[in-house]
């Protein structure tokens, strides 16, 4: 072996890591770290109480009526959230509609009710129903094309895109379909209203 390769050996048998000496130092930039993601989640939430300061004039969700009639349609999946109708970027968080969670839809002759046990029930009259439409985004939640069952409905005086994600997305074509019928007699009884 050559004197050069002895020297090599030797110099890396002998190097290892040093050993940490500046604990305070560590111990200083992990606390601020935790303190940085504590002041992004914070002003997170702020931001999301500020959403719903601003959405307050929305009334209460209606509730369930104790006599719906026998289901329609039954689906079984989540609740994606709310937004402007239109905008699909304009989450609404008042009244619990910004909270994402499992979900049961029924669709009845009265209306479709939305049952979700991680956030408050509501109900979607038929005479509120504005249409659906199958799309691939709503606030905060993107997929492929079709994969997200928006219903449009009105509340107050704003119209609402709700997105919903079946457990089997097949579905989806009849829920649009009917809730688009169910638009199109609504629109035709309140033009034979207002023609009289």
């Amino acid at each position: 072996m050559t004197p050069a390769l002895i020297d090599l050996a030797a110099e890396a048998a002998g190097k290892q890591s040093a050993e940490v000496t500046d604990w305070a130092g560590r111990l200083g930039w992990v606390a601020g770290l935790l303190l940085f993601i504590a002041l992004v989640y914070w002003l997170m939430r702020q931001g999301w109480k500020w959403r719903g300061e601003l959405q307050s004039g929305l009334p209460e969700l209606p509730v369930a009526p104790e006599e719906q009639g026998p289901p329609k349609l039954t689906l079984s999946g989540r609740y994606h959230g709310s937004t402007t109708a239109g905008q699909w970027l304009d989450r609404i968080v008042a009244r619990g509609l910004g909270n994402r969670s499992r979900v049961e839809l029924t669709l009845t002759d009265a209306g479709i009710d939305v049952v979700r046990p991680a956030a408050a029930d509501f109900f979607i009259p038929a005479a509120a129903l504005r249409g659906a439409r199958l799309d691939k985004g709503i606030a905060g939640k993107v997929l492929t094309e079709g994969g997200l069952l928006i219903i449009t409905w009105e509340h107050g005086d704003r119209q609402i895109d709700s997105g919903f994600r079946s457990d089997h997305a097949a579905g989806h074509a009849a829920w649009v379909e009917t809730l688009n019928a169910v638009n199109s007699m609504n629109t035709t009884t309140t033009t034979e209203g207002a023609a009289r």
